[in-house]
């Protein structure tokens, strides 16, 4: 059983980055651990963390709740900038 953390991290509506997650640790996986060839994978993880991370403090500042868009208005939030 996972731990209520380990849940959350698998969350769509609380991790907007799981794919971003899930594809980093299985380069790390294919690539015996070398982190050299997953720089890729990394700095794709760290640019979504930042822009969602951004999202949320805006949110925060006017006061919008919640916080984290949910995994279906993320969606549409994306498409609508291209």
């Amino acid at each position: 059983r996972m731990s209520r953390h380990a849940q959350q991290l698998r969350d769509h509506d609380i991790n907007p980055c799981v794919a971003e997650t899930d594809a980093s640790r299985k380069c790390m996986d294919d690539n015996n651990y070398n982190k050299d060839m997953c720089t890729a994978y990394f700095l794709k993880y760290k640019s979504c963390r930042k822009f969602w991370h951004d999202i949320m403090m805006q949110r925060r500042r006017n006061g919008v709740k919640p916080e984290m868009p949910s995994a279906e208005e993320r969606k549409k939030m994306l498409e609508s900038v291209g």
